[in-house]
């Protein structure tokens, strides 16, 4: 048997061939599989348990279970990968056996005799129930098949010194997907390579019917005349409409029509559009159970829950004692208050320090002083601290009075123990963002020292930070977790769930994320709170004192009471008190969790693995175009173009067109400048002052609108541009867009998913020099998208004004380092002009004499 040339199937013409020339057998397998995945869809008829092959549910009357679990699948993804897998595979099969023979072998032993092997092993031996589906089972099939082919031309490859059998390839496949994918059945795929082997060693021609039973049947019913794409037995004819199947590798001839089809490049428009569909489609998929799944503690040292929790009792009287000098101080000064702090926190015995800072954003003076204490760990060392935050005014300019009683409670309480392993800092702020920030920048010495003072006492590293947001008054009914940091990083997801854990398990009280007060876990309250969590990551705001500690790889949330319940301020010092003990208890930090993840209910999540090919996909759409325009661009402009003949070539291959050579100069050139450009809003807007912010932004927005325009009757008046130069100006421009997106999606994924889908018309946007309504008609929809469009009506739609949308990215770039100006400005805003310019272009085929090559 001749080996398999892996070569030969990777070719464009056998590409084509698994998907316009497939033949009838697997044609239908392929179609049933997507038939039985349509029809599990709905959940009148539970597809998944009428035709899985379970072993206690196989008898007498449900035999055609050993017939139909091949085509059933959990869901659309494991059914598009064992497509694919199964495609080339089974398309092979076919064309050396006949599709008679095929039909006849996979709907009996083929199928048959795997699904019994797997009922004795799993029922009789090791006594269970597995359900198992897929045609997962038919391709280790034919993998032994075609590796026991192989071994006989090939015996050995060689790694290093050793020789290793080539029949074992499928095994190590069979291992290793064992090991990456949880719920695939090792014994199932280990059943269907054994009967692969055995029939690669010749034993399929006794599993097959007799030949002369197959050709009458073929005759008798005139299969050849009557089904497209049928092979006959003796594999030498198709039926009508179909090809003849190649026997060796494709001809060079071949591969160069293909190559050379113009139809090639009529798809990928199609395949962009379907890129943002299949990205958008993917994300509305992940709240269903079948694409998250539940949280879970991954670091076991963390124990959440599992101490029981003493604050409380006495402690009310202290807190109220503290609130009540706390009270006294509103209205004072941020040096006298701290006068006062410190005075309480140094008669607990314990170490205080202040720290000042000035930061200038916008026109505005953002000053203060932070105070803070630190509580030494009995049994540490001082190398490693855990901080609990307190800010005077929280996010919402609201005073924090019970929280920073609460730290102060909370810090008299913790003093009386002696278990702590770990320094206690509780720190102080006049605000929720500025103080924050320059006390952890201090910290880690990457302060500014003309604006922020350094530290004069410090501690270990950090572990992690607790703030406390607790403006409310009276009692509460639960907990919200506020865990978003700067430009969308988040913290590790093992310190939320272990809050929820504290707080909804132990404590019996509700937890909350993302703002959704009343959560009912079904998908449209898991589908909001997802698109909130990504809009407020693709933001990249701070949205509390924790947001400046994540940056710094310090995990850390801000616990915000709301409703009106029965639990109290002690209830809050108790679930603080229960995650210092968690945090106390660690070895190392926090690092076996996820740090990036998307949640949709305080009890589910999906990961970056999961949800990352969405955002990829959106950007893959402006590679997938970018390069087709550049091969487009190599081609004559005019459809008469003489053709010639290749030297050496023979009268049945094609006739060549010739190639033109492409001018990069003057596309270089205007997407250059529309990148230079860039620095001029990102400038203007995070350095005016407030006053100026709005007559800026308007100047700015009436500029953006003419720009465009000015630009385009600027190259038509001084370079007329052809049509190839617009081609290039927009692959350049697209290309830039598609790399930007697809690295900011591995770091900041809402953000690179949101500018993505923005700005995804661009993909569509090309010149029409003959039609003045169709361009007028994209002008106006780019202008729709613009980014300054699309900020006004981000301001209108959160009910703000554009002066303080600008202020508040001023100070959040100035203070906190966000880089979401740079994305909107130097990123989006540059392809958008492209784009535009593009638009408005009107080139002439043949204006401009192309150099042939």
């Amino acid at each position: 048997m001749p080996s398999v040339n892996f070569a030969s199937i990777l070719t464009s013409l056998r590409s084509r061939t698994y998907t316009t020339r497939l033949p009838l057998f697997t044609r239908g397998v392929l179609v049933a599989i997507l038939a039985f995945w349509i029809a599990g869809i709905q959940s009148l008829w539970d597809v998944r348990a009428w035709g899985g092959l379970a072993p206690d549910q196989v008898g007498i009357t449900t035999l055609y279970r050993l017939n139909t679990f091949p085509f059933i699948h959990l869901n659309i993804f494991h059914a598009l990968m064992n497509a694919l897998a199964l495609a080339p595979l089974l398309e092979r099969f076919e064309s050396e056996h006949g599709t008679l023979t095929s039909l006849a072998l996979f709907f009996g032993p083929l199928t048959t005799i795997p699904a019994f092997i797997y009922l004795f092993v799993e029922k009789f031996i090791l006594r269970s129930n597995t359900s198992v589906m897929g045609a997962s089972m038919w391709i280790f099939l034919l993998l032994g098949i075609e590796a026991i082919r192989t071994y006989r031309v090939n015996p050995y490859f060689v790694i290093s010194t050793y020789n290793i059998p080539t029949w074992t390839s499928p095994l190590a496949l069979l291992v290793v997907i064992a090991a990456l994918v949880p719920s695939s059945s090792f014994l199932g795929h280990l059943s269907g390579l054994i009967v692969g082997y055995i029939c690669g060693l010749g034993y399929l021609k006794f599993l097959a019917p007799p030949e002369k039973v197959l050709r009458w049947i073929e005759a008798r019913l005139n299969l050849l005349g009557r089904l497209p794409y049928y092979i006959s037995i003796d594999q030498k004819t198709y039926g009508r409409f179909g090809v003849l199947p190649s026997s060796g590798s494709p001809s060079r001839a071949g591969a160069l029509r293909l190559r050379r089809d113009p139809r090639i490049l009529k798809l990928p428009p199609y395949l962009s559009l379907l890129c943002i569909l299949v990205g958008v489609v993917w994300l509305f998929l992940l709240p269903l159970d079948e694409y998250s799944r539940r949280t879970y503690i991954s670091e076991n040292a963390l124990l959440p829950g599992q101490v029981h929790t003493y604050f409380g009792g006495s402690d009310q009287n202290v807190f109220r004692a503290y609130k009540h000098e706390v009270n006294s101080l509103v209205g004072k000064s941020n040096v006298e208050i701290n006068d006062k702090l410190e005075s309480i926190v140094k008669g607990l015995g314990l170490k205080a320090g202040r720290q000042n800072f000035t930061y200038r954003s916008a026109g505005r003076v953002y000053s203060g002083e932070n105070l803070y204490a630190i509580l030494q760990a009995p049994r540490g060392d001082a190398t490693e601290a855990i901080v609990l935050v307190a800010a005077w005014e929280n996010a919402k300019e609201e005073l924090n009075r019970n929280g920073v009683a609460l730290v102060l409670t909370l810090a008299r309480y913790f003093k009386r123990w002696s278990l702590w392993s770990k320094d206690i800092i509780f720190l102080v702020t006049p605000d929720s963002i500025a103080g924050p920030q320059a006390w952890v920048d201090a910290y880690h010495d990457a302060h500014d020292s003309a604006r922020v003072d350094s530290l004069p006492l410090k501690s270990g590293a950090l572990q992690g930070a607790i703030a406390i947001d607790y403006a409310k008054e009276g009692r509460f009914e639960s907990v919200h977790v506020v865990y978003d940091g700067v430009n969308g990083q988040l913290p590790n997801l093992d310190l939320i769930n272990s809050v929820v854990s504290i707080a909804g398990g132990q404590m019996g009280m509700g937890v909350a994320i993302q703002e959704m007060w009343g959560h009912n876990d079904q998908y449209p309250d898991r589908l909001r709170t997802m698109l909130r969590g990504m809009l407020k990551q693709g933001l990249g705001l701070a949205s509390g004192p924790h947001s400046s500690f994540i940056p710094y790889h310090v995990d850390a949330v801000t616990l915000q009471p709301f409703g009106d319940g029965w639990q109290d301020e002690m209830a809050m010092g108790r679930v603080v008190e229960g995650t210092f003990r968690s945090l106390n208890n660690l070895l190392e930090h926090l690092h076996q969790s996820f740090f990036f993840y998307l949640l949709m209910q305080r009890e589910r999540f999906v990961s970056i693995g999961t949800y990352l090919p969405s955002a990829m996909l959106v950007a893959a759409n402006f590679t997938i175009m970018a390069i087709a325009l550049w091969v487009k661009s190599g081609q004559p402009e005019s459809e008469a173009e003489p053709v010639k003949k290749e030297a050496g070539s023979t009268d049945s291959e094609e006739m060549t067109r010739p190639t033109v050579e492409r001018d990069l100069f003057l596309p270089l050139g205007v997407v250059t400048l529309c990148q230079f450009l860039a620095v001029v809003p990102l400038y203007l807007f995070n350095h005016a002052p407030e006053s100026m912010l709005t007559p800026t932004f308007t100047i700015f927005a009436i500029i953006n609108t003419a720009l465009p325009h000015a630009l385009s009757h600027l190259l038509m008046t001084y370079y007329t541009p052809s049509a190839q130069q617009y081609q290039l100006i927009k692959s350049f421009s697209l290309l830039l867009l598609g790399m930007f997106l697809s690295s900011l999606a591995t770091l900041n994924f809402s953000l690179a998913f949101l500018v993505g889908l923005l700005a995804s018309p661009l993909t569509f946007m090309r010149p029409w020099p003959q039609s003045p309504a169709m361009r007028i008609a994209c002008t106006v929809l780019l202008n729709a998208v613009a980014p300054t469009a699309v900020l006004v009506t981000a301001a209108l739609a959160w009910h703000l004004d554009i002066n303080t949308v600008l202020r508040e990215a001023a100070f959040a770039w100035d203070v906190c380092g966000m880089y979401t100006p740079v994305v909107v400005w130097c990123v989006w805003w540059p392809a958008w002009l492209a784009g535009s310019v593009t638009v408005l272009g009107r080139p002439e085929v043949g204006k401009k004499k192309q150099k042939m090559t």
